[in-house]
Parts: structure tokens; sequence; C-alpha cells
């Protein structure tokens, strides 16, 4: 059996349902797609100290350190590259339309509108991800799920409005809030179609942050002028390739294919809480009354959500043989 056959072979029963041993994979891989939560924190720091690059600059400059992450790999273990980059057009299109698709209409929105109501918007992604994955074969959605993210969601609205009810839709403002909702359209469909394509290997994200990198310089060539970093810039653009736009979107997209996808789109409401931590640290952010409580609710909320895996992983079958 071919390497993609194995492959499809492991995610042809549904996980929910499995064995044991599924269960403890499932575990894992629900661990291992967390870890990309665990980046993006330092995503707000890092574009912060990234200077004046231009948007679409910026999305080249990362995906070009991403792509080039990946062809180390690649390289290392002396892989051929084509064999993980033939895939279909229908793969190529996913993955293109999920990280290029939604990094160019999340600086949009941000240009666009106002950052905390094009935020709120973007925030919709993780709850979106919990209903869509409803969809997906062996899913089912659960009360858990939907409480813990709209805890979640409630959270990351204290968070971003620092507890003010000043929060005004007006409609000069449209095209940023269509921009930020078809920003959490976009990602929740892409991690649910990573489930649906989850026989293509994850060193296909390569390929897409290739593919993301060309597009992003397309982007800068027609509608940008270039400034270059300076300085300790540079190594903050080095850092969101390798980690959060990098390394973030292999362990993201090993996660949605093999993991507990309703518990990691509830755990995305961690980004935001653990980016403000990071820029309180940095002594970029104050911490406030806001922030403990958004604390309480995003922690409280996503240990709702994953709440049927870990009954799962800690069941009497679960410890047979201990």
């Amino acid at each position: 059996m071919t390497a993609q056959g194995r492959d499809r072979a492991d995610v042809s029963v549904p996980l929910a349902a499995g064995t044991d041993d599924q269960a403890a994979l499932r575990l894992r891989a629900t661990l291992i797609g967390f870890t990309a939560v665990l980046m993006w924190a330092v995503l707000a720091l890092l574009t912060t100290l990234s200077g004046s690059v231009p948007p679409f600059q910026l999305v080249a400059m990362v995906f070009t350190v991403a792509f080039a992450l990946a062809v180390g790999k690649w390289t290392l273990a002396r892989e051929n590259p084509f064999r993980h980059l033939r895939q279909p057009p229908s793969v190529w299109l996913v993955g293109v339309y999920g990280l290029f698709g939604f990094h160019a209409l999340y600086f949009t929105a941000l240009r666009s509108a106002p950052a905390v109501e094009a935020s709120l918007i973007a925030y919709l992604a993780p709850l979106l991800i919990i209903l869509f994955s409803a969809l997906l074969p062996g899913e089912r959605l659960r009360w858990f799920h939907l409480l813990g993210a709209l805890a979640g969601l409630a959270g990351a609205a204290v968070l971003v409005t620092g507890g003010k009810a000043q929060i005004g839709f007006r409609a000069e403002f449209l095209t940023g809030y269509l921009a930020a909702l078809a920003c959490a359209l976009i990602w929740s469909s892409y991690s649910v179609l990573s489930r649906r394509i989850a026989h293509v290997p994850t060193d296909i994200v390569g390929g897409y942050c290739g593919a993301a990198a060309l597009l992003g310089l397309a982007g800068h060539l027609a509608f940008e002028t270039t400034i270059w970093p300076q300085g300790l810039e540079w190594l903050a653009i080095l850092g969101l390739g390798l980690g959060p736009v990098g390394a973030a979107f292999f362990t993201w997209d090993h996660g949605c294919k093999r993991g507990d996808i309703k518990a990691l789109g509830a755990s995305m409401y961690a980004a935001p809480l653990l980016s403000t931590i990071v820029l309180v640290i940095a002594g970029k952010a104050a911490l406030t009354w806001a922030v403990a409580a958004a604390c309480l609710l995003i922690t409280g909320g996503a240990a709702v959500a994953a709440a049927g895996l870990f009954r799962r992983s800690a069941s009497p079958g679960s410890m047979r043989g201990k």
C-alpha cells in the first residue's frame, strides 16, 4: 500500500467512534493543533515589531520564509517535494483560498474599519468552525460545544472592547465589516475543508505557503510601494515566517485533519488572550480587569468545549492494561 493509501485508510473510520488507540491519537493530534494557537499568541507583537512594511509585501515576505521552512524539512529528510505537492487542483484551491484569502481580507478589514469592530466580526471564525464541523462525517454537535464557543466569543468581546460597551457599527465602514466577515467564513471553512481532504499529507501546506507568497508579491507589485525593514524589523519578519505564519499552519492542518476539530475551534479564542498577555509582558499593553475576565471566559469555554475529548481519553476502556 502506498503512503497516500495508508493515509486514506487512517481516516476512513470516524475517529470519534474509534478504539482506545484512535482516541489517544485524536487527543495527540488535537494537542499538536493547539500549538498553532500558542504560536499565534506572538502574531500581534511580531507584527507591531515588523515596522511599516506594506501588508501585501509582508504577506509575500513571511510566506517566503514559511516556504523555505518546508523546503529545509524536505531537504534534510531527503524527500521528493513533488511527492507531496502533486495534488489535484481542488486541493490547491482549498489551501490558497484559506491562507492567502484570509490574510488578504484580514488586512483589508483592518484598513477599512475600526479595529475593534473588525476584530469582533473576525472572531466569529471559531464559532463557525464548531458549527460547520457538524457537517463532517462522524462528527456530532453537542450543547457543550456551543456553550464553550459562546463563552469564548464573550471573552474575546470583553478583551477587544476593554469591557466598554462603546461599539458602533457605521455604514461608511461596510467594506471593512464585510471583509472581516469574509475572514471568519474563509478561515472556518478552510479548517473544516482540511478535514475533508485528510488523506492529503500536511507537507502540502508548504506548497500553500509558496503560492501565498507569489500572490502576495503580485498584490504588492500591483498596489503598493516597497518599504524595506530596518534593523531588528528583519528578525520580527523572520519570526513571523517561522512561527505564527509558518509552523503554526502545519500543526493546525494536522490537528484539523486528525484531532477534535470542535475543541480546536474553541481553543482559537485563546489566541487573542495569549496575544494580549504577551503584549502586557512586553510592555505594550496594560493588565486590566477586562483581561482577567476574558481569561476566565476563554479558558473556561475552551475547557467546556473540549469536555467530550477528555472524557473519551479518560474512559475506563482507555485505562486497560495500566
